[in-house]
Formats: structure tokens, C-alpha cells, sequence
């Protein structure tokens, strides 16, 4: 097999292992080959099992896979386990320094042994050292044996290094030693091995965190309060880093406020309120997060105050298990707070797509002055990715929405802050010191008027309620549109953000046996008619999603009152990526039954 395996690194946390995967994954990448890394980690800062997970595949396919053809043991703690993992006929590398003890061993596994702690203690001194280039070394045999070309590596280490010159060479040393011991004593490359290709082009291997982080800089975003949960706050980290780069004038000005607040009800309080006041502002949290957000996301939704908000979803309920990934924030967000309240949710499912919405979701909010909450997960938010690269079009002009200038209020008689004047449901704002008499108004959590004076008119209230539903419809409109492919089958799958790649994969093995489904990809909530026709032009639709509930089913169901009977839940939600296989099989078990 040339370029289609997966490896799995099984390491111990905090041993610097995670330099040395990133080298291996990132050296494949270079080659021209498409990859995709998956770091598996644990919740406590050091000592418990980590994995990394790679699956190279020249077709593209970029979802996780089941099995493991090669497994990298480094962990006596998970070894028991690693074995057991790896596919009939795989191989398993392991530190032969000392012996493997017989109660590991599978007659149908092959044995790759390689003394990579005896190597160190021989070739180097320092005890940190050992333990680092250990990593290397193993990087070094994998090489070898997976036909890696020596020049990418060395190069990386090069552009690892830069500034740090004199690591290169021990480094380079330590990737030799590994090769060495593989060309000497074991038979390589493997059957399944790595050849150049051309199939990447200019797409770039990144994370999703750091593409939210530049998007909302490019939106404009000046003003981030956040509280620090996982798997967020490399979102904030990468805000700071491009604020850094991008927000300091050339008097060392910096044109930024990043603030980490005591609680995640106080960020998202500065939001709104950085929004209120005329910045683009914005906070990134995780399902917890959410929770505590609930009550001013209320204050947003009804006192109409542009918020954007950054959901890395993690597997919940309560703490649940914060370093594992889940589509499992969807009913909540879309309904957060209590009351009638409803919320624009945007689901990406590449780095670009973080990098482009997170930049929609800023005009979006101000356009319809309510949040707007980007919905990504801890796969897509944490892992890197191959991505087409971002693209910002310096011609493109902020959408702040219906926002009243000094000059159109000299214009006008009585400033009705609330009054739908155009029949969408969209009423005109100001931004505090506008006007030194005019267009002034209190935002309030109660209810209120046209002209935003407290009211408890069950009349006013009504029809405040009845044009936030206005409101709503339109942005069902203005929303980024469905991905569809209706070639006019009778059953068909829907799916959205990083169950993308796992779906796209199982609809070609269905394609292969002559099953054809027609497909939607659902890129945004409200749902656009394109959506209702979808759900309505199909006998079947089988939802795809990685939550236990059915999340997404629910708000088909609910929003479009459609037939629950005709949709199928595929599910996954064991914290891990799910799989085509996972999507394929649970597909041809119900498919006889619909058919």
C-alpha cells in the first residue's frame, strides 16, 4: 500500500513528544501527500497516556479511520492497550532496551524493536537530552521504514531551529541514529510506505483555533473578553499573537483590549457591552462556558446588542471529558437563555471555513444586532488540518447594519430605537455619542416599547416578540446556504461541520456499491428554504451528527416540522472523531429497512 495507512503514536504526556509527531506528520505534508493528525490527549497537565494519530491517505480522505497499521509505543501505562489496537497483520515499534514481556505479544502483530533508550544513554549525557532525542530517534526509524525523504526532515529542523542553530545538529544526529538501526537490522521500507507526490498544491496545514483568531482580526475585532477553558483558549492566544502583529501602530499604540475575566458571565458582559459602545468585540469559550453565558445571551437577543461568540464544543454533559471532541452544544445554543430566544449559529468544518465565518459571524451580528455563535469542535479547533489557504479581499467593507449617522438623525423626527420601519424586523441603532441631543435610548432586559421606554403592554409586548420573529425569517435569508447535491434519489444524508470528511469518504464507498444518497451539507441555523425543500424532496434522510440526542434531528423537527419517521439518527459521541466506517455501517444496518 503506498501512501494509505494510519500510525498512532502512544506517548506519556509532557515528555516532548509532541515536537517530535508534529516533525513526522508535517515531514509527509511536505512531501506532497495529504495527512491528517490527531492529537488525543489527556485533561491533566502531565504523566497520563497521550496518543497521536495520523492518517495519510492519497485520495484525500482526511477523517479519522479505524485501525492502526503501525503503533508507536512509548507508554508502558497504555501498552496493554496499544496492542490491542493494532489491526491483524500491523506492525508494533517499541523500545527493545528492555525486553517485552510475553503477555504483549500478538502472533498476528509484527514486532519492530528498536533500544532507543540504550541508544541515548550511549550517544548523549544529559538526562533531559535522552528523553528528548528518544523521540527523535524513533522519528528517525519510522523514516526508514515509511520511506520518509532524510532532506524534508533535516529542513524542518532547520526551520524549527531557526535563531537555535547549534539544536540542529544533535537533532539531525538523533534522526541518523534512528535510520541506522532500521537499515541494519529490519527489512524496509515497509509494504505500506510513502512515496512524493503532488497532491497538497498550496494548501497549508493549520488548526482552527488559530484561523478563528486571525478572522476575527481581519473582521475588526479590537476588543476580546474571554476566560480561559479547554478546548478554547488557543483562540484567544491566537488573537493576541495577530493583534500583536496587526494592531500596534507605528507609535507602539496598541489599538486592542484583550481582557480575561473573572468568570464566563463577566466576558461575555464586556462583550456585549464593547459591542453596545460601537467595537467589534467578541469571546470564545466551550460548552460550560455556554452554560454560564446563558443569561446575557438573553440580554443580547432581546435588547438586540451585536455579540459574536466562539463555541469549541467538547464532550459534555457537566465537565464530561474536557480534551474529547462533540457536536453537542447545538440545542443549547440555539436556544440559549430562557424565554423565547433564538440564536444564528454558523457551522464550519475546515480552517478556512473558521477563518471566513468567524468573519461573517461580526457582520452577521451587527446586520441583525443579536449573537451570532460559530459553532466549531476541539477535532477541528485543535488539530491541524490541510486547508486551502485564507484569502481576504482588502476591498471588502465591514456590514455594521442599520446604524444611524449624526446627519441622518437631524433627518428624522422621534428616534424609535425599536420601530420596524422596513418590515424585516431589523430596526435602526445608534452608537453612544453619535449625537450630542439625539438618538439616545436605554437598553433594557425588560420589556419595552417602539421607542424604548419600559413598557408592560401586553399589546407592546407582543408585538416586540412578533418582530423578533420577523427578524429571524429574514436572516434565513442572509445566512450562508446549504451545500446540496439532489441528484434526485429517494434517500439522502445531512451533516455539518467536522463530520464532513467522514461523511464525504462513506458516500463514496456507498457510490462504489452502487448506492447512490444524495447529500446536504448544513453550513448555518436559522435553516434556509433550501433545507425545507431538501428534508421535504426525500423519503429518507439519514442525520449525521456526533452528539448522543440527535441535536441537529431535533432542530430539523422542530424548526421545520418535519415528519420525525423520515429521519434516520447516525451517531457518535464516544469523544472521538468520527469515522466513515462508524457512518457506512450504521447506514447499511437501517438502509434495508428504508430501502
Amino acid at each position: 500500500m503506498i501512501n494509505d495507512f494510519v500510525i498512532r503514536f502512544a506517548n506519556v504526556n509532557g515528555t516532548g513528544s509532541a515536537s517530535s509527531n508534529y516533525l513526522f506528520a508535517k515531514s509527509i505534508f511536505r512531501m506532497g501527500i495529504p495527512v491528517s493528525p490527531k492529537n488525543i490527549f489527556p485533561s491533566n497537565i502531565q504523566g497520563l497516556p497521550t496518543w497521536y494519530e495520523v492518517r495519510v491517505n492519497e485520495k484525500g480522505h482526511l477523517g479519522r479511520r479505524e485501525g492502526v497499521d503501525l503503533m508507536v509505543c512509548m507508554n508502558p501505562q497504555s501498552l496493554a492497550q496499544d496492542v490491542k489496537n493494532v489491526r491483524s497483520g500491523g506492525y508494533l515499534l517499541y523500545d527493545s532496551t528492555k525486553t517485552l514481556h510475553p503477555e504483549f505479544i500478538r502472533d498476528d502483530v509484527n514486532y519492530i524493536g528498536v533500544p532507543l533508550m540504550e541508544i541515548c544513554n550511549r550517544e548523549f549525557t544529559d538526562p533531559r537530552q535522552r528523553q528528548l532525542f528518544k523521540n527523535i530517534i524513533y522519528v528517525g526509524a519510522l523514516s526508514a521504514l515509511l520511506n520518509i525523504e532524510f532532506a524534508v526532515l533535516e529542513q524542518l529542523l532547520v526551520e524549527q531551529f531557526k535563531g537555535k542553530e547549534k539544536l540542529v545538529a544533535p537533532n539531525v544526529k538523533s534522526l541518523q541514529l534512528g535510520i541506522d538501526f532500521v537499515k541494519n537490522n529490519f527489512k524496509y521500507p515497509l509494504e505500506f510506505h510513502l512515496e512524493r507526490r503532488d497532491l497538497v498544491g498550496d494548501q497549508i496545514l493549520t488548526d482552527g483555533n488559530s484561523a478563528c483568531g486571525l478572522g476575527a482580526v481581519y473582521a475588526g475585532a479590537t476588543v476580546m473578553g474571554w476566560y480561559p477553558i479547554t478546548p478554547s483558549t488557543s483562540v484567544a492566544d491566537a488573537f493576541e499573537e495577530y493583534c500583536h502583529e496587526f494592531r500596534i501602530d507605528e507609535n507602539g499604540k496598541h489599538n486592542f483590549a484583550i481582557i480575561q475575566a473573572e468568570d464566563e458571565l463577566a466576558a461575555i458582559g464586556m462583550v456585549i457591552g464593547a459591542n453596545w459602545n460601537g467595537a467589534r468585540a467578541f469571546t470564545a469559550t466551550s460548552g460550560p462556558g455556554i452554560s454560564l453565558m446563558n443569561e446575557f445571551l438573553g440580554l443580547a437577543y432581546f435588547g438586540e446588542v451585536p455579540t459574536v461568540l466562539i463555541d469549541v464544543q467538547r464532550t459534555g454533559p457537566s465537565t464530561g471529558m474536557p480534551t474529547r471532541t462533540q457536536q453537542s452544544d447545538l440545542t443549547l445554543c440555539a436556544y440559549a437563555s430562557h424565554g423565547d430566544s433564538k440564536h444564528i449559529l454558523l457551522f464550519p468544518s475546515t480552517p478556512k471555513e473558521c477563518f471566513d465565518m468567524t468573519a461573517t459571524c461580526f457582520d452577521l451580528a451587527e446586520r441583525f444586532q443579536t449573537p451570532v455563535i460559530l459553532l466549531t469542535d476541539l477535532d477541528l479547533g485543535m488539530n491541524d488540518h490541510m486547508s486551502q489557504p485564507f484569502v481576504w479581499d482588502d476591498k471588502r467593507e465591514f456590514d455594521r447594519g442599520k446604524v444611524l449617522t449624526a446627519e441622518q438623525l437631524d433627518t428624522i423626527g422621534r428616534f424609535g430605537r425599536y420601530l420596524d420601519t422596513d418590515s424585516d424586523g431589523i430596526t435602526y441603532r445608534t452608537i453612544p455619542g453619535t449625537h450630542p441631543t439625539k438618538g439616545a435610548y436605554v437598553t433594557r432586559g425588560t420589556s419595552r416599547d417602539e421607542y424604548a421606554a419600559y413598557t408592560e403592554d401586553s399589546a407592546a409586548y407582543k408585538r416586540n416578540m412578533d418582530r423578533l420573529t420577523r427578524k429571524w425569517n429574514t436572516a434565513k435569508n442572509e445566512v450562508p446556504k446549504a451545500e446540496i447535491i439532489d441528484e434526485k434519489n429517494r434517500a439522502g444524508i445531512v451533516y455539518f461541520g467536522t463530520s464532513n470528511y467522514a461523511a464525504s469518504e462513506a458516500l463514496e464507498k456507498f457510490k462504489s456499491e452502487g448506492l447512490d444518497l444524495d447529500s446536504m451539507r448544513i453550513l448555518a441555523f436559522p435553516f434556509g428554504k433550501e433545507v425545507e425543500n431538501f428534508m421535504d424532496n426525500h423519503e429518507t434522510v439519514f442525520v449525521i451528527e456526533q452528539n448522543r440526542d440527535a441535536q441537529m434531528r431535533g432542530l430539523l423537527i422542530d424548526e421545520l416540522e418535519t415528519n420525525p419517521k423520515k429521519l434516520i439518527r447516525i451517531l457518535n459521541y464516544d469523544g472521538m472523531p468520527i469515522t466513515a466506517d462508524t457512518i457506512y455501517n450504521q447506514i447499511k444496518e437501517k438502509v434495508s429497512v428504508t430501502a
